[in-house]
């Protein structure tokens, strides 16, 4: 994933890839009976990421806004990769180069997104978060 960087990733970029491939999760796996567990895994997602930032040194003040922030962008990145399977793969790259802005080429990682949802769909929920301690 990070062989086509321009330069050195940031906690931004990282960011962006955790969250591409959270909302290729949340797409394959949305549905009534999931709904518990996906709202129990984003809620424990965004506390982890709360807790990093505070860790960063961040004010509370700025904390708020930050969150805000990366769930607006988890919302944008789960609209435009919604219908990704019926993506041509010129728009495809053109999502990838939207949210990856320090990559140099985009076609290993659309290709390895299409390999993840492939994966995902080839797996039930159950699979993919066996082994989660759920206390």
């Amino acid at each position: 994933m990070y062989k086509n960087l321009k330069k050195q990733d940031s906690f931004s970029d990282r960011l962006i890839y955790f969250l591409l491939h959270f909302s290729f999760f949340l797409n394959v796996y949305s549905n009534k009976e999931n709904k518990k567990i996906l709202q129990d895994i984003y809620d424990y997602i965004f506390r982890q990421l709360e807790l990093s930032i505070r860790e960063i040194g961040y004010s509370d003040q700025s904390i708020n806004k930050r969150m805000k922030d990366y769930i607006n962008l988890l919302y944008e990145i789960i609209g435009k990769t919604y219908d990704w399977k019926n993506l041509s793969l010129i728009k495809k790259k053109s999502i990838i180069g939207y949210f990856v802005n320090n990559l140099s080429n985009e076609d290993d990682l659309v290709e390895y997104f299409e390999k993840y949802r492939l994966n995902l769909i080839n797996n039930t929920l159950n699979f993919q978060i066996k082994g989660v301690n759920k206390g």
